[in-house]
């Protein structure tokens, strides 16, 4: 079946069987990287057939009218205006997502100490909380 299909010029793509999405709908095997470069080599191919130029553009060229200037704003006006002050609505954001742990007060870690004789040699350790 694969050879008949090569045969007759139908894409190389392989067959994929019984993969469905969702919705039961067919799954579109994915393009590699070289597939997608074929492809655009052949628009690029009937564009230019078909009458189509490229226009070659000196390096370095800009598009601003004055290249050698500052950069001029796009945008008139102000947008500072209209604008929500963000601490207060985060502050009550976060106030609403995370109600407030009581501290439990902590209670001491045991520590050892040591236990001394009559004459201060130590005999054992023990665990005190202070």
């Amino acid at each position: 079946m694969l050879a008949g299909r090569a045969a007759s010029g139908a894409s190389d793509l392989p067959i994929v069987s019984g993969l469905t999405g969702h919705l039961g709908t067919m799954i579109k095997p994915t393009k590699t990287r070289r597939q997608l470069h074929q492809e655009l080599e052949e628009q690029i191919r009937q564009y230019l057939d078909n009458g189509g130029q490229v226009s070659e553009v000196p390096r370095g060229l800009s598009g601003r009218m004055d290249a050698s200037g500052p950069l001029v704003a796009l945008f008139e006006g102000s947008s500072h205006e209209d604008r929500t002050p963000l601490p207060d609505v985060v502050a009550a954001i976060e106030a609403r997502k995370k109600p407030t742990l009581l501290l439990k007060p902590k209670k001491p870690k045991p520590r050892k100490k040591v236990i001394l004789d009559d004459f201060g040699q130590p005999l054992r350790w023990e665990w005190v909380e202070d």
